[in-house]
């Protein structure tokens, strides 16, 4: 600390002392010497004090896993529209197969010395994904807010729709429709949303089958897929977990010649952008994006601001948008 404080000294031209009460933001410098220590800081290779770091660039970082599902951009845009009321600037990090991960965007980050992170969908939601990069987040006191369903243990506070509530909405809408033979579509083993989400069907109906209830990528290709493996079970009602699973859903049922909603009911999961354009419109639980993101990121400038957050976890309430996708239950 001492040597720090000698060095930034020397390239400045001031005195330790004024050094220190920049650091430590503390009254009695000017703007012009103020502002000069912290670029030395810079130049010198040293890190900003936390309660500084918001000055460096005012970037945030905004790290999504892809645009192809809507429910993305829909969240890019809630939150980097609230970043950029605060004078931050997000900075758009999206995930491509094959191309610059999760972790390489971290790095990268970094280098770009960001305020703070907001993470809205990613590898912290998968149990047995690398979190090494989350661990260096932490390790340097960078502001982060993760949105849906992390992991536990990785002490970052968490924005949430609540999966279960979810399940439950859509579960009891079916089941008043005369459903009986209900299956689910879910994203992978270790995806913590979709395991809250099988939790709650659990607990609606204890005797569901494990055959009733498949696992698949995050794609349309991959609800259509699944799908067809519930559809040889006989379920004549689907609950998915994500719109462009429900639509592979509805997909499947139709190649099967089978009627939608007519012969089998499909429930998304997201309300995304066009669910309610589509043939049929779209049934589905919708997530309350615009007051996540807003609460995602009052967290982050609450943390870039110097205050302490408590890394727990805000549960937002779903709410069941009942359009044309399902109907009343087949007679046998």
């Amino acid at each position: 600390m001492t040597r720090r404080l000698a060095q930034v000294a020397k390239k400045v031209g001031v005195s330790e002392a004024t050094v220190s009460r920049v650091l430590n933001g503390k009254p009695g410098v000017s703007d012009s010497t103020r502002q000069a220590v912290l670029s030395a800081l810079d130049v010198l290779g040293y890190e900003r004090p936390t309660q500084l770091r918001g000055e460096r660039a005012r970037l945030v970082g905004l790290v999504l896993p892809e645009l192809q599902n809507p429910i993305f951009p829909a969240f890019a845009e809630v939150i980097g529209g609230a970043l950029a009321q605060l004078g931050l600037t997000p900075v758009l990090c999206t995930q491509t197969k094959g191309g610059v991960s999760e972790a390489d965007y971290v790095d990268l980050l970094l280098q770009q010395q960001v305020s703070g992170v907001v993470f809205a969908g990613g590898l912290y939601a998968q149990a047995d994904a690398p979190h090494d990069h989350y661990r260096e987040l932490a390790d340097r006191n960078i502001p982060v807010v993760l949105v849906n369903a992390a992991i536990e243990h990785l002490g970052f506070p968490c924005v949430s729709c609540d999966d279960a509530v979810a399940v439950e909405q859509a579960w009891r809408h079916l089941a008043s429709l005369g459903h009986e033979r209900i299956g689910l579509v879910l994203g992978p083993g270790d995806h913590m949303p979709s395991g809250r989400k099988l939790a709650a069907a659990r607990a609606l109906a204890p005797d569901l089958p494990d055959e009733r209830v498949a696992r698949a990528m995050f794609s349309l290709e991959g609800g259509q897929a699944a799908a067809t493996r519930l559809l040889d079970q006989g379920v004549t009602g689907i609950i998915c977990a994500s719109d462009p699973l429900a639509l592979g859903a509805v997909r499947a049922a139709r190649r099967r010649g089978l009627g939608v909603p007519g012969e089998v009911s499909v429930v998304g999961y997201d309300d995304s952008a066009f669910m309610n354009c589509t043939e049929p419109p779209l049934t589905t639980v919708r997530q309350p994006i615009e007051a996540m993101g807003r609460a995602a990121v009052e967290l982050l400038n609450a943390q870039i601001g110097g205050s302490s957050v408590t890394p727990e976890e805000l549960l937002f309430e779903p709410e069941l948008v009942v359009r044309g996708s399902t109907a009343q239950a087949p007679r046998d």
